[in-house]
């Protein structure tokens, strides 16, 4: 049996905050495809294509998508994202590694100073600030931080430092300086704060942080990485995937080397 939680406008659909749907081992997409045929016919019509959806916590985007599978006694949680529900925080597991991702609002007083208090005060915590503009979506997120702990398993990290790593992969570079100055903080400007750490710790960081942070991937950064890597309409065209832009951009990270 799957749980379903309703949040915000997805209440309206149903008439109720939580279901129980008696499936199991099933995609989200087919999960959704069931919710819509349990659907009173004079309720308000779920938007499937505008919802965050959720797996005990975990955000969808940043494991499989809607082709992430549901097992028994999982719960979903569904979120319009119209209705702001927009996430502030990512939590997800790579490598068994605990990793939580919160997108800070760009201030002038926020600055490498405060990236260098919080390493600090969390010293059981591994910490990267990463300008949002570097980032295309949680897929891309994913896929970079997991090159990166992958290098770190097999010993062959860009630097002697992971969370330098993961800078120069989002930064498509090999200089430590360049990545630096391209993608890591700058006053103004929003930047994930990449944490890897066991969950009490991520959730006392979270808990400070709360207040400066704003809804994850809120800007489309295509034409910014596009320009940025001088990457051609014809790279794009010559790529055979759904996911052109971000596949150039993780097999440039995979071969830094």
């Amino acid at each position: 049996m799957i749980t379903v939680k309703l949040v915000g406008g997805a209440k309206k659909s149903f008439s109720t905050d939580k279901l129980e749907v008696e499936k199991s081992d099933i995609s989200i997409q087919e999960l959704l495809d069931e919710l819509l045929q349990l659907q009173p016919d004079n309720s308000l019509k779920l938007d499937t294509e505008n919802i965050l959806v959720a797996v005990n916590g975990v955000d969808s985007s940043a494991m499989d998508g809607k082709s992430t599978v549901i097992k028994d006694n999982d719960v979903v949680s569904i979120i319009p994202v119209i209705h702001g529900g927009a996430a502030k925080k990512l939590l997800y597991k790579i490598s068994s590694k605990q990793i939580q991702i919160v997108q800070i609002k760009g201030q002038k007083s926020i600055d490498v100073k405060f990236l260098d208090e919080l390493r600090e005060k969390y010293p059981k915590i591994i910490l990267q600030a990463v300008s949002s503009e570097f980032i295309l979506n949680g897929s891309h997120l994913k896929k970079i931080l997991s090159l990166s702990l992958e290098s770190q398993k097999n010993d062959i990290l860009l630097s002697n430092k992971l969370e330098t790593d993961i800078l120069m992969r989002f930064a498509l570079t090999k200089q430590i300086s360049a990545a630096i100055r391209l993608a890591g903080m700058k006053p103004k400007t929003d930047f994930l704060l990449v944490t890897i750490g066991n969950k009490t710790s991520l959730d006392s960081l979270y808990k400070e942080l709360s207040s400066l942070c704003v809804p994850l991937f809120s800007k489309n950064n295509e034409s910014f990485l596009k320009k940025s890597f001088k990457i051609s309409k014809k790279q794009i065209d010559s790529v055979y995937s759904k996911t052109p832009l971000e596949d150039i951009l993780v097999e440039q990270a995979a071969v830094l080397l």
